[in-house]
């Protein structure tokens, strides 16, 4: 993959779409520092080489296609919680007692949001993180993370294959092709 020059400001909401194997969830990896890259990142004009990378990974949260669950219940996963996010991700107050082998890929992907967002990360990788879900639980992720984003100045950066939501959530939109990122 060619360099790629992309700032977005706070509270900004930036999707990158492109062909499967591009390059998105790779560019959205090495900007997490979780793959080696020869670029720089920055949040808030702070290098991410100046951090400790634990420091860097909780401070810009990234939502892999697909999580790990290492517990056997939901709740064990989370050392803090707003039950409210719950709510409005369409769960039960009782989610917490789930065992995680029951969950849909869908209330997974759901669940895996809400335990990123619980850690208040300043910024927000996203990989496809509507992939798996109905059209009612995708309005409900768009809303949360739309709210996430006016209330803390989080900038996004959030690969979709769906123009639809595109024109939804964007305030800019970029495409990878041969390795490049440009503008769309």
């Amino acid at each position: 993959m060619g360099p790629v020059d992309l700032d977005i400001a706070p509270g900004e909401c930036v999707c990158l779409s492109g062909a499967s194997g591009a390059g998105k969830s790779l560019l959205l990896r090495a900007v997490a520092d979780l793959e080696p890259h020869t670029g720089g990142a920055e949040l808030d004009g702070e290098p991410c080489t100046d951090m400790r990378p634990y420091t860097w990974r909780q401070r810009v949260g990234l939502l892999p296609a697909e999580s790990a669950w290492w517990c056997e219940t939901v709740g064990e996963h989370f050392d803090r919680t707003r039950a409210e996010w719950f709510e409005a991700l369409g769960f039960e107050p009782a989610v917490g007692d789930w065992d995680v082998a029951r969950l849909s890929t869908g209330e997974r992907q759901r669940l895996a949001l809400l335990r990123l967002l619980c850690n208040g990360p300043q910024a927000l990788l996203l990989d496809e993180p509507t992939a798996s879900l109905d059209p009612t639980a995708v309005r409900r992720v768009e809303a949360l993370l739309d709210e996430y984003r006016r209330e803390r100045a989080c900038p996004i950066l959030w690969v979709t294959h769906d123009p639809a939501q595109i024109e939804r959530v964007a305030d800019r939109r970029f495409q990878i092709h041969q390795g490049r990122v440009t503008e769309a």
